[in-house]
């Protein structure tokens, strides 16, 4: 299983971990527009490479504070995934980033997501 970690200049901490059957990306800290382009930097890597994983898990439990560019890299990397035909999930979606999610109107985008568990 291969290992990243990285931290971005905003301070959020990236961690992908990867095998055969997809990618994990564990997220900690604040996601926000300085630390949002490091982390679609990341996930558009994982969603680019050969072979396609069959699936990325974005683990959001870590995230203390999640700002609307973060959502918009998200759903920027789901779009990319679902053109790919590569399962993307949300894990670990819980209080502020879950009501951002909810009053934001873009849960259900994620609940729509093949994610063998749902995303709250």
């Amino acid at each position: 299983m291969g290992r990243v970690l990285i931290t971005s200049e905003g301070g959020l901490g990236i961690t992908i971990l990867q095998n055969d059957d997809g990618v994990f990306v564990r997220l900690n800290g604040r996601t926000t527009v300085d630390s949002s382009p490091d982390l679609r930097d990341r996930l558009l890597e994982v969603l680019a490479e050969e072979p396609s994983p069959r699936e990325v898990i974005v683990d959001l439990s870590g995230v203390t504070q999640l700002e609307a560019s973060g959502i918009a890299t998200l759903i920027e990397a789901l779009k990319i995934a679902r053109h790919r035909k590569v399962t993307f999930c949300l894990w670990g979606l819980a209080g502020s980033v879950l009501r951002l999610f909810e009053v934001t109107g873009v849960l259900a985008l994620f609940e729509a997501s093949d994610c063998g568990q749902k995303v709250s």
